[in-house]
């Protein structure tokens, strides 16, 4: 059986059940998955293989249809990625875009044809446009010659036009901002300031772009570093990566994070956090629960991902159920519900009842899969509604504790015991 490596950006892997699918593929291709790591975390490995100093690397990640920014800290063979940010819906395609419409606006201006509607020429000006974006990353200028790109009863049409350098930065100057977001998100994330990073690397053949070099430079304050080719940099670190797995290189550790935050339903519809964003893999983190109404025998555990304090706002995972709860008042019963996420972001999460023993699990592998942009999304909305979010929080915690303490305190005077926090819904 072949051993594979599979590297996949990130913001292409952004829910458990991705991740799953994606080892799954692998297996019904005949292939050994050893491990799924996204392509930045790859990419500081291809860099960072041979570095003895504790540095701080910002990984710009630009390829065709995606934009990944993560930061890292490396040294001494561990590699922990600190946050990750990006824009799912920017690229090298939309570079080229920009030169597609470019020319067929000005054809349509001279020839009162939209060659937009042409499936033909479309693909022929997705074409040369590609062509025209690589040759300004090494010239000034490049001629575009498209001749018999289309016809009517006149005749053959072609065109024949340059474009610079200049030109092309300005058609794309607000993609070129775009990129900037990111940035500064994913070094808010980490905590960190620009002047912390020690280490700028470039991923991604649209990386090769001026512009953009100029761009990260000054924002970063630094050059970046060209020094591996920006389009085999991550198949380099995953061929690193694969080789520590097999054992042929030592002294390398990876550490990477959760995209979004893991918790589950409680008590008034809130998520509560077990494993926040950003948290080191692979991770284990249990708490201790307990059941909402007097006699419940069970209780329904909703896994959530996302941000928002309410269960409304974030994505459900999945769901199980503990049965075999013996009858109690409530906050009686000890439930501790465990989250486990291994190394290749797959989610496993048990519930056990610590009175009997009696235990149910689930592992996300039947979820729906999280859309690619659901990350930036959610991460933007939880910012955008944290203010609102928390003040309906704190009302439904001051809620939950004025009950609690009314029923502790009825069932103190009737000589019964403690109660926990309450976790979930169920059946009495």
């Amino acid at each position: 059986m072949t051993r594979l490596l599979k590297q996949w950006s990130l913001y292409q892997l952004t829910s458990m059940t991705q991740r799953t699918a994606t080892k799954d593929a692998g297996r019904i291709a005949g292939l050994e998955v050893l491990r799924i790591i996204n392509e930045p975390t790859a990419a500081s490995l291809a860099y960072g293989f041979e570095k003895k100093n504790n540095e701080t690397i910002l990984v710009f990640d630009l390829g065709g249809g995606t934009f990944d920014v993560s930061v890292l800290e490396v040294g001494d063979g561990v590699f922990e990625v600190l946050s990750t940010s990006g824009d799912t819906h920017l690229g090298g395609d939309d570079f080229d875009k920009r030169i597609v419409d470019w020319l067929a606006a000005d054809f349509k201006k001279n020839e009162g044809i939209d060659l937009l509607k042409d499936k033909q020429a479309l693909q022929r000006l997705t074409e040369t446009a590609e062509k025209a974006k690589m040759e300004l990353s090494s010239l000034t200028q490049t001629n575009i010659s498209l001749p018999f790109i289309t016809a009517t009863a006149e005749g053959p049409k072609h065109i024949e036009t340059t474009i610079t350098r200049a030109k092309f930065e300005e058609l794309c100057s607000d993609l070129l901002d775009r990129l900037r977001t990111p940035v500064d998100n994913s070094l808010r994330d980490a905590k960190l300031a620009f002047t912390d990073l020690d280490e700028v690397i470039l991923v991604g053949g649209s990386t090769r772009i001026p512009a953009v070099q100029q761009l990260v430079k000054k924002l970063t304050g630094k050059d970046p570093n060209v020094t591996v080719n920006p389009d085999e940099v991550v198949a380099l670190g995953a061929a690193v990566q694969a080789g520590v797995l097999s054992g042929d290189v030592s002294d390398i550790v990876l550490l990477d994070v959760t995209p979004l935050s893991i918790g589950l339903e409680t008590l008034g519809g809130v998520m509560t956090k077990i494993i926040p964003r950003n948290t080191t893999l692979p991770t284990s983190k249990s708490e201790v629960f307990s059941t909402a109404a007097d006699g419940q025998t069970s209780v329904e555990i909703n896994v959530l991902q996302g941000e928002r304090e309410f269960v409304r706002d974030n994505k459900s995972l999945g769901s199980f159920r503990l049965d075999g709860i013996p009858p109690a008042p409530r906050g009686v019963p000890q439930i501790e519900v465990k989250f486990d996420i291994d190394a290749n972001g797959i989610l496993s999460v048990s519930a056990v009842d610590k009175g009997t023993g009696k235990k149910q699990d689930i592992t996300i592998t039947g979820a729906s899969t999280l859309p690619s942009d659901e990350v930036a999304r959610m991460v933007n909305e939880a910012e955008k509604f944290a203010k609102e979010d928390k003040e309906k929080r704190d009302a439904i915690d001051t809620k939950n504790q004025a009950e609690s303490v009314v029923y502790q305190t009825e069932k103190t005077t009737e000589g019964t015991g403690r109660q926990g926090p309450r976790c979930c819904q169920g059946e009495g």
